[in-house]
């Protein structure tokens, strides 16, 4: 944890971090809704479905989607739990980040880079699509990192192109799979989006991340393949499953890619170490 923070409380660190992460996850939601449709991030906010504009106490991130009971005030109509998830998501990313920033600088880095990233997957989950300029954006964060770390001394120049060659490298394995497939079993969005992901993660993490990526889709695609089975015999339908899937299901991998970038990059998580470990 950053050195100004060791004189204050944890506890009051990490419920004033949550309740700044909760709000800027209120503004993404608004912008992931808004993303591409050519309509303003300054307009009020409405319902989705009647229109009608929400009061001031209905804005209020997370306490307003529990009061309203995940509902509008006025028809009633279910409020997509998106909207509670993102903010609850970013407010304990946001804390995460607090642990592991070393300066104020890398501190702001991150909570920058978690925003995006939250975006990415949710995007990706709902528009099968990643948007090019949130993977330049985190290109630049991440050459922004890496050139801050390189002034102070704390990176070498070997290890800084150690980490763009292998971030290439693993860009280069998501391109074989998206070519060989004809863009069945990846997007190139995701080929784009390993780049800078890679040079975060460092040449150190970058097959890890790859690994974590496929271990974590394929742990979330059988469990709801599972869920699935279990509602045709009768079981409580799970309302999250919008569709039918199946084995042969296209699913947005970004959500995966990001998962395992976390595990790596904030966790340091090593494949190899795991694979070779012996008690």
């Amino acid at each position: 944890m950053l050195s100004v923070f060791m004189y204050l409380p944890v506890g009051f660190v990490l419920f004033f971090t949550f309740i700044f992460g909760v709000i800027i996850g209120s503004f993404l939601n608004v912008y992931i809704y808004r993303l591409h449709t050519g309509k303003s991030l300054m307009g009020g906010s409405h319902c989705l479905s009647c229109g009608t504009p929400l009061r001031f106490y209905e804005l209020f991130p997370l306490f307003s989607y529990l009061f309203l009971g995940g509902r509008c005030r006025t028809c009633q109509s279910i409020i997509p739990s998106r909207y509670f998830l993102v903010e609850s998501l970013t407010g304990l990313l946001f804390m995460l980040a607090v642990f592991f920033a070393t300066n104020t600088v890398d501190l702001i880095l991150f909570w920058i880079l978690v925003a995006v990233l939250v975006v990415i997957a949710v995007y990706d989950l709902y528009h099968m699509i990643i948007p090019d300029e949130l993977v330049i954006t985190l290109l630049a964060l991440a050459m922004l990192r890496e050139f801050y770390h390189l002034s102070t001394g704390s990176l070498l120049v070997s290890d800084f192109a150690f980490n763009i060659f292998f971030a290439f490298c693993g860009s280069l394995f998501l391109f074989m799979l998206w070519r060989m497939s004809g863009g069945k079993w990846i997007g190139f969005g995701d080929v784009k989006l390993v780049l800078p992901l890679g040079i975060f993660v460092g040449y150190a993490g970058v097959f890890s991340m790859m690994v974590l990526s496929f271990w974590i889709g394929a742990v979330i695609g059988l469990a709801l393949l599972t869920f699935q089975h279990l509602q045709k015999r009768g079981q409580p339908h799970l309302r999250f499953l919008a569709r039918e899937l199946t084995i042969k299901s296209a699913v947005p991998f970004a959500p995966f890619l990001i998962s395992g970038f976390l595990v790596a990059f904030f966790l340091e998580v090593d494949v190899v170490s795991l694979l070779t470990y012996v008690p």
